[in-house]
Order: structure tokens, then C-alpha cells, then sequence
């Protein structure tokens, strides 16, 4: 008997690909990547976005995830790709899309698919770690032992059984940041005064502020694999879960260390090459 085939036509191909950088903030920091992808798919039907879909029995939506925060740390800098049948102004999709998204779901930019594959370019993320009750000066002494250290072997338990690895090797930079002694304002990158209490408790003692620059590598190191190591090498223990938040992620300048703009190929090819006639039309198309 041959192959079963889906009944009707093949789905429309794909002539435009748009990547959008997007938030987890405030309590939908402890949204799943699940979570965002429910609702960011309800978003896509909202705002009537021409989704290019897969072939089969079961078609679905090409959006493609990059490298998602774990469950219960913010983010500033979360990315993905969509691809569509028909083009569209990448702004204006943003704000339509953003319009259909929870507050905290923020979809923050957009371009046009223009450059080499997004995954490629996101080598290293940097991340804030707010470690409430937590002094400076213990914070300053954790971070030198975990810097002088050749390497900090950490345990994480998988589905495999206990696994162990070096969090040391990864880390490009770790440092003690600003420290507060209550939660910030709410703005971009912070919880708010409510959530950060929520999430780092009384606001009456100490907080130390850390910054840290990590590679992407296999298996991968995350943040709680540093405070792990931080409580390996100098016994730095937290008194409450530590609010982690991604600030950026991308290509990392090994001269410098700093982490670049992911994005920013695909905006400066769209500066030297032509816009499609299509684009074209669809920028300028009323409302």
C-alpha cells in the first residue's frame, strides 16, 4: 500500500521570515515556555498574522524557540522566529502582537529575517542575580573565591540520574554589581516594588546585586548552577531563592567579553539591501 497523503492542498510556502525579541516579566516570570508558547499562539490568531504552516495530518504553526529561560527567572531578552505567507511590516506586526499578549509577555522588536540563522548568533547571556539578605561584602568574597577557583564542580539533578559538572568553565564574567537595600522601581528589567517583595521577601536587610556573562555550552550552565558553585567555594547561601532575570542574550566578543545585539545583522543587511516589492507594499498598505 502506498504512503497516506493529507487530503487537500499543500500548505501556502513561506516568502517572509520575521524574529522578534520578547519579555518575561513581573510574575509571568514563572510562566513555562508551554505557557508562552499557548499564548503567544492565541496572539497569532488575534491579530491575524499570516502564519506559514507545516505539512502532515497534524499542521502547525513554523515558529521556531531560541534557547528559552528556565521557568521562574525573568527575561529581558527572549527570541524567536515566525514565517509567514504573505510579508508584513515587521513594526507593525510587533505592536499587533504585543496588543495580544499578557502585560508581561512583551514582544519589545522586530526585523526582517535577513542574516544567517538566529540560534547561531546567541553564544552567551548576561544575567542579573538579586540575593536578598545577602551583605556586599559576603557577596565581594563569594565572587573572588569563585573567580580564583580552576574549576567548581556542581551537581544538577536530570532525568537521567545526578549529574556533574564544572560551572566554573563557562562563566566569562562574574561580578558584584550595585547593591540595594530595597527592590527597585518597576521599569524595564525589574519586577516592581510588589513582585520583588514577592519574590526576595522582607525589604529591610541587605541585597546584593551580582552580574554575570555565561557561554552557552553543553550541558549548559544556568544560573542556579553558579549559586550553587558560589556555595560551594565560599558557603554563600541565600536566605530566599535568588530573583534571576536575563538581561540580553547573543553573540558573545571574546576580546571584551560584552554580549552583542542578535538582531543586529538582520537590521544592518536590511540597510544595504533592497526591500522587496512586497514589503514594500505592505509597509505602506493603510491600516
Amino acid at each position: 500500500m502506498g504512503k497516506r497523503q493529507p487530503e487537500g492542498p499543500p500548505p501556502a510556502p513561506a516568502v517572509q521570515r520575521i524574529r522578534l525579541r520578547y519579555t518575561k516579566r513581573g510574575r509571568l516570570r514563572f510562566t513555562s515556555h508551554r505557557d508562552f508558547q499557548r499564548a503567544f499562539e492565541r496572539a497569532l490568531r488575534r491579530a491575524e498574522v499570516p502564519m506559514a504552516y507545516s505539512a502532515g495530518f497534524t499542521p502547525h504553526p513554523k515558529v521556531s524557540y531560541a534557547n528559552a529561560a528556565p521557568t521562574g527567572t525573568g527575561s529581558e531578552a527572549e527570541y524567536l522566529e515566525i514565517a509567514l505567507t504573505e510579508p508584513r511590516d515587521p513594526e507593525r506586526l510587533r505592536a499587533l502582537l504585543d496588543e495580544s499578549m499578557p502585560a508581561g509577555l512583551d514582544i519589545v522588536d522586530a526585523v526582517e529575517a535577513r542574516a544567517s540563522g538566529l540560534a547561531d548568533r546567541l553564544t552567551a547571556s548576561v544575567w542579573e542575580l538579586r540575593l536578598d539578605g545577602v551583605g556586599p561584602e559576603d557577596a565581594r568574597r563569594a565572587v573572588d573565591a569563585f573567580n580564583a577557583a580552576p574549576a567548581v564542580e556542581v551537581q544538577r539533578r536530570t532525568k537521567n540520574g545526578v549529574r556533574t559538572f564544572d560551572a566554573r568553565s563557562a562563566v566569562v564574567m562574574l561580578e558584584s554589581a550595585e547593591t540595594h537595600s530595597s527592590p527597585p522601581d518597576a521599569g524595564a528589567g525589574s519586577t516592581g516594588a510588589a513582585d520583588a517583595a514577592l519574590l526576595t521577601g522582607p525589604t529591610d536587610h541587605p541585597c546584593a546585586i551580582l552580574r554575570l556573562v555565561v557561554r552557552h555550552v553543553t550541558p549548559a550552565v544556568r544560573p542556579d548552577d553558579v549559586l550553587s558553585g558560589l556555595r560551594a567555594v565560599a558557603d554563600l547561601a541565600p536566605p530566599v531563592p535568588a530573583a534571576v532575570t536575563r538581561l540580553a542574550q547573543g553573540l558573545l566578543d571574546e576580546e571584551t567579553g560584552t554580549v552583542t545585539d542578535p538582531l543586529a545583522p538582520d537590521r544592518e543587511a536590511a540597510v544595504t539591501e533592497p526591500q522587496s516589492a512586497g514589503a514594500t507594499a505592505a509597509a505602506t498598505a493603510p491600516a
